[in-house]
């Protein structure tokens, strides 16, 4: 099973997220691997794999060795499409996706975190979201209770909805805190978007902490 980690906003918790989701796949005793769909602002590294690495308590592993991990770095700190112009290169959207099929041959779960958000450009003509729908990856969203959530929240689901694709549920990440009667809104506005959904997009969970258990039933 492959699970696609995208978020609201840059810098909104992905890295931290797919961390504790694979820290509770390795308390599971699930075979797992995590993946960084694209890494800019590093070069030769993913600095957002070592995170979660170091998240989920175990060492590298020997596909990070491989590139398959990380099939795609770029030195600036930007978009991924904007990253690999200014080193006069491509994204390389096949090169991903053969990484992905092969870590799915080796591993029971993998977990691929995106870039920013899920309209964040890969190509001139593929959004990551574009990409992470014709993939038939299930989105867990990350996302926060602060001002002006409910409406990033609400534009993602829908671009997720309109491409079809399977939503797993929305993290709320609250780091740093959130006005606790905004949070609450945001949460129960949310809930009722969803309720009124055909196919409903599935389960609001509220995380803070991140715990072992908050990831039953993935």
């Amino acid at each position: 099973m492959t699970y696609f980690i995208s978020g609201i906003d840059t810098g909104i918790g992905k890295t931290v997220v797919t961390g504790r989701l694979c820290r509770y796949l390795e308390k599971k005793g699930r075979k797992w691997i995590s993946v960084k769909l694209v890494q800019t602002g590093c070069d030769g590294f993913s600095e957002d794999l070592e995170e979660h690495r170091k998240i989920a308590g175990v060492t590298p592993f020997p596909e990070d060795k491989e590139g398959l991990t990380a099939p795609q770095i770029f030195k600036f700190p930007s978009s991924p499409l904007l990253a690999a112009q200014l080193e006069g290169k491509t994204v390389d959207l096949a090169k991903i996706a053969a990484s992905v099929k092969t870590l799915e041959e080796r591993y029971e779960t993998v977990v691929v975190e995106g870039a920013g958000g899920l309209c964040v450009p890969l190509t001139e003509d593929t959004l990551t979201i574009d990409f992470a729908a014709q993939e038939g990856w299930p989105l867990i969203l990350v996302a926060s209770g602060r001002l002006g959530s409910i409406n990033h929240i609400l534009l993602s689901l829908e671009a997720a909805r309109s491409r079809g694709m399977k939503v797993l549920g929305v993290v709320y990440n609250d780091y740093p805190a959130s006005d606790p009667t905004i949070f609450a809104d945001t949460e129960k506005t949310i809930k009722r978007y969803l309720g009124t959904v055909p196919n409903s997009l599935g389960t609001v969970p509220r995380i803070f902490n991140l715990a072992a258990d908050d990831f039953e039933g993935l």
